[in-house]
């Protein structure tokens, strides 16, 4: 049996990766995202109302 020490600190670091990926993602999503990703989403969308 680990010490419960031990498991809290693996739980912490496990926590603290997770959320600063997610960050990381979001944050990507919304500064590049915006300009290139949704670009041509909005086309499709614009071209489908068109038809």
């Amino acid at each position: 049996m680990k010490s419960p020490v031990v498991v809290v600190a693996i739980t912490l670091t496990a926590a603290i990766l997770v959320a600063a990926s997610l960050l990381i993602f979001t944050g990507m999503r919304k500064n590049s995202g915006a300009s290139t990703l949704n670009a041509p989403a909005l086309q499709q969308l614009r071209h489908s109302h068109l038809v």
